[in-house]
């Protein structure tokens, strides 16, 4: 039950953030952006072990990366002054 509660949140924290995307709330590299993707992707990635679901494994690694890559970027950005 633990597992599918979690999987909810993190498909909830993934959709939440695509969904104030597109609606020009947050843009790609914003914090809030950013970490919802991250999080509520690890938080998929770690049922997906659990539940050994090797492609969604991949998937969420990969989108956790892709996010994390962003952080990156985000912080390589000149701060207006």
């Amino acid at each position: 039950m633990w597992l599918q509660i979690l999987s909810v949140i993190g498909a909830l924290m993934v959709l939440v953030a695509y969904g104030l995307n597109q609606n020009g709330i947050w843009r790609e590299l914003d914090g809030g952006y950013l970490a919802l993707n991250i999080i509520g992707s690890l938080l998929l990635g770690l049922v997906a072990v659990l539940e050994q679901q090797a492609g969604f494994i991949l998937l969420e690694f990969s989108w956790a990366a892709i996010g994390i890559m962003g952080v990156i970027r985000a912080r390589r950005l000149p701060r207006p002054s």
